[in-house]
């Protein structure tokens, strides 16, 4: 674990040995300055239980070490989420068996829960409850980080509709590490229109996480070895569902429910079966479609999550199929070094689990043709159909940045403040460099009706022009820099706290069409979602809900080293 001293002399070191850091140094005076700052984050006391709450579920949630057996021989040392149930439903705790994963937490929309964390770890933490609408007390936010030995208590009412969602960690600088040792698990939601479907249930629907993972010689988990580690997000070398190795599945021969979560820190996965079967999605991040589709392959990035039928009925007993990742390319730098990550390189073809026919039955549920409905939003309902938030990322040397600045405490933007229960209208997109100049929100839009562009106020200004989007501009960095961050592009699956989003549109820059062909027919962007996929050179347009709470919501990108290194900011909801 780096201490804060430490990684900041790292961060300096690195700048001033590479070929950039005068350069850096010189025009990134106030950068530095403020990545100095990042750990200077407050610590509020400890959320403790309302008499006056009257939960319907009560949860006693603990993270701490442990060993378990992963691979062949010597255990492995992981941090663990376990969880005991004080009241409530029996089946709204599930362990994994034989996993390091944290239990299955399954809750009703409308119940009132309560969980009691307690921080059994040498280190600082605070669970995030990726995807659930609750208030910003209880979302988890860094504010919140609880001591070794500590207990923080949540309390909220469950207000989203049936999907599955997440909670792992979310401390300041140290999210990466916790998850990337073992903690995370699945929270699903339930509500009376998923149930009145009759989809797979029980033994029918399977938790599908997928993680990688690099062990050493004693299968102990190896993590962040230098530098490019961070730059490009940590890569490892074996693939785990479940927790496990050599993820094998026995199917009867009828419909199951499949409900994948990429668990990974970094890795992008292009999902499709070996034998070329069409994928059927059913659902995404936020909950069921309103109708199923038929794709040739997924794309899931860290954070996102997809709900698939997968129908094993007419499959001969006996009879396999391999879950592939899929060849693609454009996600990371196309720089030489930065792409040797040991023997399971980014982009290439690999399997990740096998489902086998053990077993034939002649019965088997129908594909419902519909599936749920949502209050589904035109950009005509937002509040500013015109000027589009930004979300503006950023790559340089050791700077991971959103609208052209590293997360700190207590530096939100004009353009960060948000009208509590107000739609609005976001645009992310990639402004290459490592220092971008902030206009005000007139400027940007007229450098967008400038450049004619019609993205809501972008235009490509060539290496010394400039990019005005609702706010955001290039700044005086020079060519030099901007060049570096273009040669440095990479997709970034970038993650908003609080209600779910839909996606608007999705536009490509010129020169980034090849890349961009081996991934896009993977995207579902009908449903409603909370994590997104923005592939180098892609803009890409959301509608997000800010309702019923006020306070501080995160966004940041979900490589959780980039989160670590500073691409996150605080929405203030007011």
């Amino acid at each position: 674990m780096f201490n804060k001293n430490n990684n900041n002399y790292s961060r300096r070191r690195f700048l001033a040995q590479s070929g950039l850091g005068l350069l850096a140094f010189a025009g990134m005076p106030n950068l530095l300055n403020a990545m100095e700052g990042m750990g200077a984050m407050p610590k509020l006391p400890p959320h403790t239980a309302n008499p006056n709450f009257k939960a319907d579920v009560e949860i006693e949630l603990f993270c701490k070490p442990t060993s378990v057996a992963i691979l062949v021989g010597q255990q492995t040392q992981v941090l663990q989420y376990s969880a005991r149930l004080l009241h409530g439903p029996k089946e709204a705790v599930t362990e994994i068996p034989g996993s390091y994963l944290g239990p299955i937490i399954r809750l009703q929309k409308g119940q009132k829960v309560r969980i009691h964390l307690h921080n059994g770890l040498s280190e600082p933490t605070v669970t995030h409850w990726h995807g659930l609408h609750v208030p910003a007390e209880q979302d988890g936010h860094p504010l919140y980080a609880i001591d070794p030995g500590e207990k923080l208590v949540y309390e909220f009412e469950v207000l989203n509709r049936a999907s599955m969602n997440i909670y792992h960690p979310h401390p300041h600088e140290t999210t990466a590490k916790q998850v990337y040792h073992g903690l995370a698990g699945a929270l699903f939601v339930n509500d009376e229109e998923e149930a009145a479907l009759g989809l797979p249930s029980g033994d029918y629907e399977i938790p599908i996480v997928i993680q990688d993972r690099l062990f050493d010689a004693q299968n102990q988990l190896v993590y962040v070895r230098h530098m490019h580690d961070r730059m490009t997000g940590f890569y490892g070398d074996r693939i785990l569902v479940n927790g496990r190795a050599d993820f094998q599945m026995d199917v009867d021969s009828r419909a199951y429910r499949l409900r994948f979560l990429n668990g990974s820190t970094a890795r992008i996965y292009k999902l499709g079966w070996d034998d070329g079967t069409p994928i059927t999605v059913i659902g995404v991040d936020g909950g069921l479609l309103e109708k199923p589709e038929t794709k040739p392959y997924m794309m899931l990035a860290p954070g996102e999550r997809l709900d698939v039928w997968a129908d094993f009925s007419g499959r001969a007993e006996g009879s396999q199929l391999v879950m592939r990742s899929l060849a693609f390319s454009g996600v990371l730098p196309k720089m030489g070094m930065m792409m040797n990550h040991g023997g399971l390189p980014v982009g290439s073809d690999y399997p990740i689990f096998t489902a086998k026919v053990t077993r034939k039955v002649s019965d088997s549920p129908k594909l419902p043709n519909t599936l749920s409905s949502f209050r589904r939003y035109a950009i005509t309902d937002t509040a500013n159909p015109n000027k589009p938030v930004p979300i503006a990322i950023s790559e340089a040397h050791m700077a991971m940045l959103l609208n052209g600045r590293p997360y700190a405490y207590n530096d939100v933007q004009d353009i960060e403040r948000i009208p509590v229960n107000t739609v609005q209208l976001m645009e992310i997109f990639h402004a290459h460099g490592g220092g971008h100049g902030q206009t005000t929100a007139n400027e940007g839009q007229e450098a967008g009706h400038q450049g004619g562009m019609g993205m809501g106020g972008m235009r490509h200004g060539g290496m010394g022009g400039g990019m005005g989007m609702g706010g955001m501009r290039h700044g005086g960095m020079g060519g030099g820099m901007r060049g570096m961050g273009m040669m440095m592009a990479m997709a970034h699956p970038i993650h908003l706290h609080g209600q779910s989003f839909q996606i608007a549109s999705r536009s490509i820059a010129n020169g980034n069409e090849a890349d961009y062909a081996t991934v896009h027919e993977g995207f579902i962007d009908s449903g409603l979602k909370d994590t997104v996929l923005v592939m180098p050179g892609e803009s890409v347009r959301i509608i997000k809900p800010f309702q019923d709470f006020k306070g501080l919501f995160m966004y940041h990108c979900h490589n959780l080293e980039h989160e670590d290194m500073g691409m996150m900011r605080d929405f203030l909801v007011v």
